[in-house]
């Protein structure tokens, strides 16, 4: 599992957005000045994609610093449309009401006790008719062992989801590799509707 996160923001600076963050906007449709919520928002690629889309968004990471990257990556005719909140997914008591939450790599990284308070405040936060685009990893990845990584199988996720329109459950297996060496990823894109 990542413990230092300086090396993959690092590694990853010149990666484009992630797929599933591309296909939340395209899905969302005209962002209207609406709320995004990017949680686990990182290095900022995915924040810059929502604002150039039109969103207003609430950009959280918990790491160091994370304000200073989410805000240099963003171009300066959108910085006030964002806010930044360096806070731990662990100690949030609330995430303001949104038209669209993202969560891309981001919501695994955490035991399954505060993932489950996590999840209760997203599901909270989407207004009727939100969109929510999420990845989780599944029980084959290669850091499911650790106790400090959430993991679910496909029907899990789909239970997660009760009561919303399930748009995409999509499920990817293959070898690859992560910031510290090869690693077997088991992921699991969700998007669904409020």
């Amino acid at each position: 599992m990542i413990d230092d996160w300086e090396p993959f923001y690092a590694a990853t600076a010149d990666s484009p957005v992630r797929a599933l963050c591309l296909e939340a906007i395209e899905t969302a449709g005209d962002a209207r000045g609406r709320l995004a919520v990017d949680l686990g928002a990182g290095a900022g690629r995915e924040t810059a994609a929502l604002l150039a889309a039109g969103w207003r968004v609430l950009a959280l990471d918990g790491a160091p610093g994370a304000h200073l990257r989410i805000e240099a990556s963003v171009a300066p005719r959108d910085r006030d449309r964002l806010t930044v909140t360096e806070q731990s997914f662990g100690s949030l008591d609330r995430l303001p009401q949104a038209g669209l939450v993202y969560a891309g790599y981001a919501l695994p990284f955490q035991r399954a006790e505060v993932f489950a308070r996590t999840w209760a405040l997203i599901r909270a936060a989407l207004e009727p008719g939100a969109l929510l685009a999420v990845n989780l990893f599944g029980p084959r990845d290669t850091w499911a062992a650790d106790p400090a990584i959430t993991t679910h199988t496909t029907g899990e996720a789909r239970a997660l989801l009760a009561g919303l329109e399930i748009l995409t459950v999509r499920e990817e297996e293959r070898e690859g590799h992560a910031v510290g060496g090869p690693k077997h990823w088991h992921v699991l894109d969700l998007v669904a509707r409020a």
